[in-house]
């Protein structure tokens, strides 16, 4: 039995399609298809039931895939052990961000890639359900996002800073002169709120007995857009104080209600190997301007 072989196997059971599967592996459709029948009489037993129009996985390659998929992950993750062994001279590091996080995220990018040119540095824009699913099947190295509400048992939290549920106005808008702001007092103005699934609108809504009592006249997705309605308009959003950073024409009034704390964390697989080259980027973050005053060195 070979790794290329389940591989070739764990391909064709994700997408139910030898020619799908060959493109995908940069192959031959008729090399792919062989060394699938050579696992197969390895084995002695038929692991797909081939017809015309489909291709669907039998009762003993259902029971192979998930020691094939774990098998080729293992494999995997010696690569990256070897990888670190070479000093960080090549390799790729995948990390996940929710849409808030972004504002203090670039000034660690461009020191990361700076220190280390030659690895390659894959960031995905999710939402926080997404992002856990993406690190729960090893497509991601960590995830950088608030603390969710609810828990994922297979995921450890590490907390890097902490932050504070806060309405976003312009520089001009009357609630800017506050130091902070209540659940009554944001009923008055039109909001532009984060879409639901996103953490702040999560934490918000946690906060809140009732929306139906705003005024909610827009919900998106993408935190600078708010921004920009924000500055460009009289709306009020809601969003972690952090996520303006660098923002001056901008401010967070904290809104008063108990316990409003959103904790800016790592996020990594319970008993999963961490490369190198994560650990050295979550150090980067938890020394840069905008982590710093609140760091937490768990790492």
């Amino acid at each position: 039995m070979e790794l290329r072989q389940l591989r070739y196997f764990a391909k064709a059971a994700e997408t139910r399609n030898f020619s799908h599967a060959a493109s995908c592996l940069n192959i031959a459709q008729s090399s792919l298809s062989q060394q699938i029948k050579h696992l197969e009489d390895e084995l002695g037993t038929q692991l797909f039931i081939r017809d015309s129009h489909s291709l669907q996985l039998t009762e003993a390659g259902e029971v192979i895939l998930p020691y094939a998929l774990r098998t080729i992950q293992d494999a995997e993750a010696c690569v990256d052990r070897i990888t670190d062994l070479r000093k960080l001279l090549t390799g790729t590091l995948n990390i996940g961000v929710t849409h808030s996080f972004s504002p203090i995220l670039t000034e660690s990018v461009i020191s990361f890639i700076k220190m280390y040119p030659k690895i390659k540095v894959n960031i995905v824009y999710k939402q926080m359900n997404e992002l856990m699913e993406l690190l729960s099947n090893h497509e991601l190295d960590f995830v950088l996002a608030f603390k969710p509400i609810q828990t994922f048992p297979n995921v450890e939290s590490h907390i890097l800073f902490q932050n504070k549920l806060s309405a976003i106005v312009g520089k001009n808008h009357p609630l800017a002169s506050k130091e902070k702001v209540s659940i009554s007092e944001l009923e008055k103005y039109d909001l532009v709120l984060p879409s639901k699934g996103m953490q702040a609108r999560n934490a918000f809504n946690n906060i809140v007995s009732d929306c139906d009592v705003f005024k909610i006249r827009i919900e998106l997705n993408d935190v600078n857009t708010l921004l920009k309605l924000v500055r460009q308009t009289n709306l009020v959003t809601v969003l972690a104080e952090d996520s303006i950073y660098d923002f001056s024409d901008v401010k967070a009034v904290p809104i008063a209600v108990h316990d409003n704390q959103m904790s800016g964390c790592v996020h990594i697989l319970k008993e999963t190997y961490r490369k190198q080259s994560m650990q050295e980027f979550i150090r980067i973050l938890s020394e840069s301007i905008a982590v710093k005053r609140l760091q937490n060195n768990w790492i």
